[in-house]
Protein backbone atom coordinates (compact mmCIF):
# COMPACT_ATOMS: atom_id res chain seq x y z
CA UNK A 1 0.00 0.00 0.00
CA UNK A 2 1.28 3.42 -1.03
CA UNK A 3 1.03 6.89 0.75
CA UNK A 4 0.71 9.42 -1.90
CA UNK A 5 1.53 13.03 -0.82
CA UNK A 6 0.55 16.06 -2.15
CA UNK A 7 1.05 19.69 -2.46
CA UNK A 8 0.27 22.54 -3.82
CA UNK A 9 -2.75 23.12 -6.07
CA UNK A 10 -3.82 19.79 -7.99
CA UNK A 11 -2.22 19.27 -11.81
CA UNK A 12 -2.98 16.32 -14.06
CA UNK A 13 -5.24 13.21 -13.13
CA UNK A 14 -2.94 9.72 -13.68
CA UNK A 15 -5.82 6.64 -13.56
CA UNK A 16 -3.01 3.66 -12.79
CA UNK A 17 -3.76 -0.08 -13.48
CA UNK A 18 -3.74 -1.52 -9.86
CA UNK A 19 -1.15 -4.00 -11.28
CA UNK A 20 1.27 -1.38 -11.64
CA UNK A 21 1.32 -0.76 -7.52
CA UNK A 22 2.16 -4.41 -7.18
CA UNK A 23 4.80 -4.29 -9.47
CA UNK A 24 6.24 -1.37 -7.57
CA UNK A 25 5.85 -2.61 -3.95
CA UNK A 26 7.80 -5.75 -5.41
CA UNK A 27 10.67 -3.64 -6.58
CA UNK A 28 10.46 -2.12 -3.13
CA UNK A 29 11.44 -5.26 -1.55
CA UNK A 30 14.43 -5.85 -3.65
CA UNK A 31 16.51 -3.86 -1.53
CA UNK A 32 18.99 -3.04 -4.91
CA UNK A 33 19.65 0.55 -3.95
CA UNK A 34 18.11 2.97 -7.13
CA UNK A 35 15.61 1.37 -9.45
CA UNK A 36 14.77 3.59 -12.03
CA UNK A 37 11.69 2.83 -15.11
CA UNK A 38 8.94 3.91 -17.62
CA UNK A 39 5.70 4.25 -17.10
CA UNK A 40 3.57 3.42 -20.08
CA UNK A 41 -0.30 4.29 -20.97
CA UNK A 42 -2.20 7.19 -22.94
CA UNK A 43 -2.94 10.91 -22.60
CA UNK A 44 -5.69 12.45 -23.19
CA UNK A 45 -6.39 16.31 -22.52
CA UNK A 46 -8.09 15.20 -19.30
CA UNK A 47 -6.13 13.11 -17.90
CA UNK A 48 -4.17 10.37 -18.71
CA UNK A 49 -4.17 6.40 -17.89
CA UNK A 50 -0.86 4.21 -17.05
CA UNK A 51 -1.67 0.70 -18.08
CA UNK A 52 2.41 -1.11 -17.09
CA UNK A 53 5.80 -0.19 -15.72
CA UNK A 54 8.49 -1.90 -16.48
CA UNK A 55 11.87 -1.28 -14.91
CA UNK A 56 15.44 -0.47 -16.58
CA UNK A 57 17.54 -3.17 -17.06
CA UNK A 58 20.41 -4.06 -14.91
CA UNK A 59 23.59 -3.02 -16.09
CA UNK A 60 26.08 -5.48 -14.88
CA UNK A 61 29.03 -3.58 -15.93
CA UNK A 62 28.03 -0.65 -13.85
CA UNK A 63 26.36 -1.98 -10.84
CA UNK A 64 28.99 -1.36 -8.62
CA UNK A 65 30.35 1.79 -9.60
CA UNK A 66 26.63 3.71 -9.97
CA UNK A 67 25.97 3.01 -6.51
CA UNK A 68 22.24 5.08 -6.13
CA UNK A 69 23.27 7.15 -8.93
CA UNK A 70 21.04 6.19 -12.50
CA UNK A 71 22.66 6.11 -15.72
CA UNK A 72 21.07 8.27 -17.81
CA UNK A 73 22.40 7.33 -20.36
CA UNK A 74 21.45 3.58 -19.95
CA UNK A 75 17.80 4.86 -19.07
CA UNK A 76 17.66 7.01 -22.42
CA UNK A 77 18.69 3.73 -24.19
CA UNK A 78 16.17 1.48 -22.52
CA UNK A 79 13.20 4.18 -23.29
CA UNK A 80 14.06 4.22 -27.17
CA UNK A 81 13.73 0.46 -27.55
CA UNK A 82 10.68 0.29 -25.26
CA UNK A 83 8.87 3.09 -27.71
CA UNK A 84 9.39 1.17 -30.74
CA UNK A 85 7.62 -1.75 -29.01
CA UNK A 86 4.40 0.39 -28.02
CA UNK A 87 1.11 0.04 -30.97
CA UNK A 88 -0.50 3.28 -31.59
CA UNK A 89 -2.34 4.67 -28.38
CA UNK A 90 0.63 4.04 -26.09
CA UNK A 91 4.07 5.68 -25.48
CA UNK A 92 6.58 6.59 -22.33
CA UNK A 93 4.14 9.19 -20.21
CA UNK A 94 7.01 9.52 -17.82
CA UNK A 95 9.87 7.89 -15.80
CA UNK A 96 9.73 6.25 -12.10
CA UNK A 97 12.55 5.48 -9.16
CA UNK A 98 12.16 3.93 -6.47
CA UNK A 99 14.87 5.33 -3.50
CA UNK A 100 15.13 6.11 -0.32
CA UNK A 101 16.68 9.27 -0.69
CA UNK A 102 15.31 12.99 -0.18
CA UNK A 103 12.56 13.69 -1.87
CA UNK A 104 14.07 17.36 -3.11
CA UNK A 105 17.16 15.80 -4.04
CA UNK A 106 15.29 13.07 -6.69
CA UNK A 107 13.51 15.79 -8.51
CA UNK A 108 16.67 16.86 -9.75
CA UNK A 109 17.18 13.68 -10.78
CA UNK A 110 13.86 12.71 -12.56
CA UNK A 111 13.61 15.75 -14.53
CA UNK A 112 16.56 14.91 -16.13
CA UNK A 113 15.92 11.78 -16.97
CA UNK A 114 11.99 13.32 -18.08
CA UNK A 115 13.30 15.75 -20.11
CA UNK A 116 16.58 13.11 -21.56
CA UNK A 117 13.68 10.26 -22.26
CA UNK A 118 11.42 12.72 -23.94
CA UNK A 119 14.10 14.62 -25.99
CA UNK A 120 15.27 11.64 -27.42
CA UNK A 121 11.83 9.57 -28.39
CA UNK A 122 10.47 12.77 -30.02
CA UNK A 123 13.74 13.25 -31.97
CA UNK A 124 12.78 10.10 -33.44
CA UNK A 125 8.86 10.85 -34.82
CA UNK A 126 8.72 11.61 -38.76
CA UNK A 127 5.42 13.30 -38.05
CA UNK A 128 4.61 17.04 -36.98
CA UNK A 129 2.96 18.03 -33.42
CA UNK A 130 -0.38 18.63 -33.18
CA UNK A 131 -1.90 21.32 -31.29
CA UNK A 132 -4.15 19.27 -29.03
CA UNK A 133 -0.43 16.36 -27.90
CA UNK A 134 -0.16 16.38 -24.29
CA UNK A 135 3.11 17.78 -23.41
CA UNK A 136 3.31 17.38 -19.46
CA UNK A 137 5.32 14.19 -18.95
CA UNK A 138 5.06 12.54 -15.40
CA UNK A 139 7.75 11.05 -12.97
CA UNK A 140 7.06 8.99 -10.00
CA UNK A 141 9.23 8.77 -6.75
CA UNK A 142 8.55 6.02 -4.22
CA UNK A 143 10.38 5.27 -0.89
CA UNK A 144 11.21 1.94 -0.63
CA UNK A 145 10.60 2.05 3.15
CA UNK A 146 7.89 4.21 4.08
CA UNK A 147 6.00 3.68 0.76
CA UNK A 148 5.37 7.38 0.44
CA UNK A 149 5.16 8.44 -3.21
CA UNK A 150 5.77 11.41 -5.21
CA UNK A 151 4.00 12.44 -8.19
CA UNK A 152 4.79 15.66 -10.70
CA UNK A 153 4.97 16.28 -13.84
CA UNK A 154 7.43 18.69 -16.08
CA UNK A 155 5.85 20.70 -19.36
CA UNK A 156 8.61 19.01 -21.40
CA UNK A 157 8.47 21.53 -24.27
CA UNK A 158 9.52 24.06 -21.81
CA UNK A 159 13.12 23.37 -20.96
CA UNK A 160 12.49 25.96 -17.68
CA UNK A 161 9.45 24.49 -16.60
CA UNK A 162 8.71 23.72 -12.75
CA UNK A 163 6.74 20.67 -11.03
CA UNK A 164 3.52 20.37 -10.97
CA UNK A 165 1.99 18.08 -7.97
CA UNK A 166 -0.42 15.48 -9.84
CA UNK A 167 -2.90 13.26 -8.88
CA UNK A 168 -2.21 9.22 -8.72
CA UNK A 169 -5.11 6.69 -8.43
CA UNK A 170 -4.83 3.20 -8.41
CA UNK A 171 -7.91 1.59 -9.94
CA UNK A 172 -8.38 -1.97 -11.51
CA UNK A 173 -9.76 -2.32 -15.13
CA UNK A 174 -8.11 0.23 -16.58
CA UNK A 175 -6.51 -2.67 -19.29
CA UNK A 176 -10.14 -3.68 -19.77
CA UNK A 177 -11.76 -1.47 -21.62
CA UNK A 178 -9.96 -0.18 -24.51
CA UNK A 179 -11.21 0.25 -28.32
CA UNK A 180 -8.48 -0.91 -31.30
CA UNK A 181 -8.50 0.59 -34.74
CA UNK A 182 -6.47 -1.78 -37.59
CA UNK A 183 -5.77 -1.89 -40.94
CA UNK A 184 -3.60 -3.38 -43.47
CA UNK A 185 -1.35 -1.49 -45.57
CA UNK A 186 0.58 -1.94 -48.70
CA UNK A 187 4.02 0.21 -48.94
CA UNK A 188 6.38 0.26 -51.86
CA UNK A 189 9.14 2.88 -51.61
CA UNK A 190 11.57 3.69 -53.84
CA UNK A 191 14.26 5.87 -52.76
CA UNK A 192 17.54 7.25 -54.67
CA UNK A 193 21.11 7.12 -53.05
CA UNK A 194 23.73 9.80 -53.49
CA UNK A 195 25.97 8.81 -56.42
CA UNK A 196 28.99 6.48 -55.64
CA UNK A 197 27.66 6.01 -52.46
CA UNK A 198 25.77 2.90 -51.39
CA UNK A 199 26.77 2.70 -47.35
CA UNK A 200 24.14 2.38 -44.60
CA UNK A 201 24.92 5.51 -43.38
CA UNK A 202 23.47 7.22 -46.65
CA UNK A 203 20.51 5.01 -46.73
CA UNK A 204 19.56 6.26 -43.35
CA UNK A 205 19.77 9.62 -44.28
CA UNK A 206 18.14 8.98 -47.89
CA UNK A 207 15.45 6.81 -46.35
CA UNK A 208 14.69 8.97 -43.76
CA UNK A 209 13.83 11.99 -45.86
CA UNK A 210 11.77 9.91 -48.27
CA UNK A 211 9.64 8.36 -44.81
CA UNK A 212 9.48 11.90 -44.05
CA UNK A 213 7.36 13.03 -47.89
CA UNK A 214 5.79 9.69 -47.07
CA UNK A 215 4.45 11.15 -43.35
CA UNK A 216 3.26 13.51 -44.22
CA UNK A 217 0.98 12.20 -47.43
CA UNK A 218 -0.44 9.74 -45.10
CA UNK A 219 -1.19 12.76 -42.23
CA UNK A 220 -3.20 14.32 -44.74
CA UNK A 221 -5.34 11.15 -46.20
CA UNK A 222 -8.96 10.73 -45.66
CA UNK A 223 -9.50 7.89 -43.08
CA UNK A 224 -12.45 5.39 -43.29
CA UNK A 225 -12.98 3.77 -40.24
CA UNK A 226 -15.65 -0.03 -40.74
CA UNK A 227 -16.00 1.66 -44.39
CA UNK A 228 -17.47 4.98 -43.21
CA UNK A 229 -15.68 8.83 -43.14
CA UNK A 230 -16.76 9.89 -39.72
CA UNK A 231 -17.08 13.37 -38.48
CA UNK A 232 -14.25 14.58 -36.45
CA UNK A 233 -16.18 14.75 -33.47
CA UNK A 234 -17.93 12.43 -33.51
CA UNK A 235 -17.42 9.18 -30.62
CA UNK A 236 -16.05 6.40 -31.71
CA UNK A 237 -17.84 3.95 -29.78
CA UNK A 238 -21.46 6.25 -30.48
CA UNK A 239 -24.42 3.57 -30.55
CA UNK A 240 -22.18 0.83 -28.97
CA UNK A 241 -22.84 -0.73 -25.86
CA UNK A 242 -20.41 0.82 -22.57
CA UNK A 243 -17.82 -1.72 -21.55
CA UNK A 244 -17.64 -4.03 -24.31
CA UNK A 245 -14.27 -4.74 -25.96
CA UNK A 246 -14.52 -2.70 -29.52
CA UNK A 247 -12.37 -3.62 -32.42
CA UNK A 248 -12.80 -1.38 -35.91
CA UNK A 249 -11.62 -1.97 -39.59
CA UNK A 250 -9.63 0.96 -41.27
CA UNK A 251 -8.49 2.71 -44.63
CA UNK A 252 -6.14 5.43 -45.56
CA UNK A 253 -6.68 7.06 -48.89
CA UNK A 254 -4.06 9.40 -49.75
CA UNK A 255 -5.29 11.85 -52.48
CA UNK A 256 -2.82 13.39 -54.84
CA UNK A 257 -0.73 16.61 -53.41
CA UNK A 258 -2.02 19.73 -54.82
CA UNK A 259 1.06 20.76 -56.20
CA UNK A 260 2.56 17.94 -57.62
CA UNK A 261 6.24 17.58 -57.19
CA UNK A 262 8.47 18.79 -59.85
CA UNK A 263 10.57 16.24 -62.33
CA UNK A 264 14.08 16.23 -60.45
CA UNK A 265 17.25 15.16 -62.36
CA UNK A 266 20.07 14.27 -60.14
CA UNK A 267 23.23 11.88 -59.96
CA UNK A 268 22.10 8.51 -58.30
CA UNK A 269 24.48 5.99 -56.98
CA UNK A 270 22.21 3.32 -56.42
CA UNK A 271 18.35 3.20 -54.77
CA UNK A 272 16.74 1.38 -52.15
CA UNK A 273 13.20 -0.63 -52.55
CA UNK A 274 11.24 -1.30 -49.38
CA UNK A 275 8.19 -2.97 -50.28
CA UNK A 276 5.56 -4.91 -48.96
CA UNK A 277 2.79 -5.19 -46.40
CA UNK A 278 1.93 -4.28 -42.59
CA UNK A 279 -1.00 -4.25 -39.72
CA UNK A 280 -1.12 -1.34 -37.63
CA UNK A 281 -3.28 -0.66 -35.06
CA UNK A 282 -4.34 1.85 -32.13
CA UNK A 283 -5.87 2.00 -28.85
CA UNK A 284 -7.87 4.51 -27.59
CA UNK A 285 -9.30 4.44 -23.41
CA UNK A 286 -13.22 3.91 -23.51
CA UNK A 287 -13.83 7.05 -21.70
CA UNK A 288 -15.41 8.48 -25.38
CA UNK A 289 -12.85 8.65 -27.69
CA UNK A 290 -12.95 10.87 -30.84
CA UNK A 291 -12.79 9.73 -34.45
CA UNK A 292 -10.21 12.76 -34.69
CA UNK A 293 -8.00 10.85 -31.89
CA UNK A 294 -8.34 7.34 -33.39
CA UNK A 295 -7.48 8.88 -36.99
CA UNK A 296 -3.99 10.64 -35.53
CA UNK A 297 -3.00 7.84 -33.36
CA UNK A 298 -3.62 5.07 -36.35
CA UNK A 299 -1.43 6.90 -39.05
CA UNK A 300 0.99 7.48 -36.65
CA UNK A 301 1.27 3.95 -35.77
CA UNK A 302 1.83 3.13 -39.60
CA UNK A 303 4.11 6.02 -39.68
CA UNK A 304 5.91 4.43 -36.92
CA UNK A 305 5.93 0.89 -37.52
CA UNK A 306 7.52 1.25 -40.87
CA UNK A 307 10.11 3.57 -39.81
CA UNK A 308 11.07 1.23 -37.09
CA UNK A 309 11.63 -1.81 -39.12
CA UNK A 310 14.02 -0.03 -41.74
CA UNK A 311 16.11 1.66 -38.72
CA UNK A 312 16.35 -1.72 -37.36
CA UNK A 313 17.07 -3.21 -40.72
CA UNK A 314 20.13 -0.84 -40.64
CA UNK A 315 21.24 -1.08 -37.61
CA UNK A 316 21.83 -4.94 -38.72
CA UNK A 317 23.66 -3.90 -41.79
CA UNK A 318 25.68 -1.35 -39.90
CA UNK A 319 26.61 -4.14 -37.32
CA UNK A 320 27.83 -6.54 -40.22
CA UNK A 321 29.94 -3.71 -42.02
CA UNK A 322 31.69 -3.36 -39.06
CA UNK A 323 32.00 -7.06 -38.58
CA UNK A 324 33.02 -7.77 -41.91
CA UNK A 325 35.80 -5.42 -42.92
CA UNK A 326 38.86 -6.48 -44.09
CA UNK A 327 36.96 -9.29 -45.53
CA UNK A 328 36.73 -10.32 -49.48
CA UNK A 329 33.13 -10.35 -49.32
CA UNK A 330 31.72 -9.39 -53.24
CA UNK A 331 29.12 -7.28 -53.22
CA UNK A 332 26.28 -7.91 -55.02
CA UNK A 333 24.69 -5.64 -57.77
CA UNK A 334 21.10 -6.27 -56.23
CA UNK A 335 21.07 -7.56 -52.49
CA UNK A 336 17.58 -8.32 -51.09
CA UNK A 337 16.94 -8.12 -47.44
CA UNK A 338 14.09 -9.14 -45.06
CA UNK A 339 12.64 -6.63 -42.26
CA UNK A 340 11.71 -7.98 -39.16
CA UNK A 341 7.96 -8.89 -38.93
CA UNK A 342 5.53 -7.61 -36.33
CA UNK A 343 4.27 -9.32 -33.18
CA UNK A 344 1.95 -8.66 -30.89
CA UNK A 345 1.83 -9.76 -26.98
CA UNK A 346 -0.89 -8.80 -23.87
CA UNK A 347 0.04 -6.22 -21.54
CA UNK A 348 -2.72 -8.27 -19.65
CA UNK A 349 -4.11 -11.89 -20.50
CA UNK A 350 -7.92 -10.41 -19.64
CA UNK A 351 -7.34 -7.22 -21.60
CA UNK A 352 -7.24 -5.70 -25.17
CA UNK A 353 -4.39 -3.50 -24.81
CA UNK A 354 -1.19 -5.33 -26.39
CA UNK A 355 2.39 -4.77 -26.89
CA UNK A 356 4.90 -5.39 -30.10
CA UNK A 357 7.86 -6.60 -31.00
CA UNK A 358 9.86 -7.18 -33.98
CA UNK A 359 10.93 -11.07 -35.35
CA UNK A 360 14.05 -11.25 -37.75
CA UNK A 361 13.61 -14.03 -40.11
CA UNK A 362 16.65 -15.73 -38.41
CA UNK A 363 14.98 -15.95 -35.24
CA UNK A 364 12.46 -17.60 -32.94
CA UNK A 365 9.43 -17.05 -31.00
CA UNK A 366 11.64 -17.50 -28.05
CA UNK A 367 13.94 -14.41 -28.83
CA UNK A 368 10.73 -12.40 -28.94
CA UNK A 369 9.65 -13.70 -25.55
CA UNK A 370 13.44 -12.71 -23.86
CA UNK A 371 13.21 -9.12 -25.47
CA UNK A 372 9.57 -8.72 -23.80
CA UNK A 373 11.12 -9.85 -20.16
CA UNK A 374 14.07 -7.93 -20.58
CA UNK A 375 12.15 -4.69 -22.10
CA UNK A 376 9.14 -4.32 -20.31
CA UNK A 377 9.53 -6.84 -17.73
CA UNK A 378 6.55 -9.26 -19.08
CA UNK A 379 6.96 -12.59 -18.59
CA UNK A 380 5.06 -14.28 -21.73
CA UNK A 381 5.14 -17.94 -23.44
CA UNK A 382 5.17 -18.39 -26.99
CA UNK A 383 1.80 -19.71 -26.68
CA UNK A 384 0.30 -15.82 -25.37
CA UNK A 385 2.11 -14.23 -29.06
CA UNK A 386 -0.24 -13.52 -31.74
CA UNK A 387 1.67 -13.91 -34.81
CA UNK A 388 -0.87 -14.13 -37.07
CA UNK A 389 -1.45 -10.72 -38.23
CA UNK A 390 2.19 -10.72 -40.91
CA UNK A 391 3.12 -13.53 -42.65
CA UNK A 392 6.93 -13.53 -42.49
CA UNK A 393 8.99 -12.00 -45.56
CA UNK A 394 10.55 -14.43 -48.05
CA UNK A 395 13.49 -13.74 -50.32
CA UNK A 396 13.03 -13.76 -53.86
CA UNK A 397 15.18 -14.03 -57.31
CA UNK A 398 12.72 -12.38 -59.12
CA UNK A 399 11.42 -8.99 -57.96
CA UNK A 400 7.40 -9.59 -56.93
CA UNK A 401 4.78 -7.34 -56.06
CA UNK A 402 3.56 -10.05 -53.86
CA UNK A 403 6.69 -10.31 -51.58
CA UNK A 404 5.83 -8.87 -47.96
CA UNK A 405 8.23 -6.47 -46.68
CA UNK A 406 11.25 -6.90 -48.15
CA UNK A 407 13.95 -4.60 -49.08
CA UNK A 408 16.16 -4.56 -52.02
CA UNK A 409 19.32 -2.53 -52.42
CA UNK A 410 19.87 -1.70 -55.77
CA UNK A 411 24.37 -0.96 -56.56
CA UNK A 412 24.61 0.72 -59.69
CA UNK A 413 27.72 0.96 -61.63
CA UNK A 414 29.18 3.88 -60.82
CA UNK A 415 31.30 4.64 -63.65
CA UNK A 416 28.33 5.07 -65.57
CA UNK A 417 26.40 8.65 -65.24
CA UNK A 418 23.28 7.41 -63.80
CA UNK A 419 20.73 10.08 -63.19
CA UNK A 420 17.03 10.01 -62.15
CA UNK A 421 14.70 12.28 -63.36
CA UNK A 422 10.88 11.36 -63.94
CA UNK A 423 11.94 8.82 -61.40
CA UNK A 424 11.96 10.62 -58.57
CA UNK A 425 8.47 11.85 -59.17
CA UNK A 426 7.14 8.83 -60.26
CA UNK A 427 8.38 7.00 -57.06
CA UNK A 428 6.10 8.90 -54.92
CA UNK A 429 3.40 8.90 -57.41
CA UNK A 430 3.94 4.62 -56.36
CA UNK A 431 4.31 5.11 -52.82
CA UNK A 432 0.93 6.96 -52.72
CA UNK A 433 -0.79 4.67 -54.90
CA UNK A 434 0.51 1.26 -52.75
CA UNK A 435 -0.42 3.09 -49.17
CA UNK A 436 -4.26 3.63 -50.85
CA UNK A 437 -4.32 0.24 -50.97
CA UNK A 438 -5.98 -0.99 -47.85
CA UNK A 439 -7.92 -3.63 -46.52
CA UNK A 440 -10.02 -4.64 -44.24
CA UNK A 441 -8.28 -6.91 -41.97
CA UNK A 442 -10.48 -8.81 -39.45
CA UNK A 443 -8.94 -8.90 -35.61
Amino acid sequence: MFLLLLSGSMGRSYIVEDAVEGYLSKLCELQAGSITGLLIGQSSTQRDFVVTATRTPQKEESAAAAGNSPDKEWVIEHARQVSRMLPGGLSVLGVFIITDADSKDTLTTVRQLVFAVENLISSEHLWNPADDDVTDCVTLHVNPKTRKTFCRTFDVKDPKSMAKPADWKYQSGVCSSWSMVSCCINVNMLVPLPDNRTGTENMDTSLKEELKVWAHQLESGVCLIDGKKLAEDTELTGGQKRNVRQTYTAQILITPDDQRLTDVVQRCGGSVSVRGAIHSRAYLHSNKPKVKLAEKLLKRDVVSTVATRVQMLLEELLTSEEESKGSSRVKQQTEQFCLPRRIFCPVKASGPVCVCDYEFSDEGLSEVTDRLKEMLDIDAGEEDLDTRQETPAEITERDGAAVPAVETVEALEPKRNNYIGVAMASAVALLATAASMLYLSDV
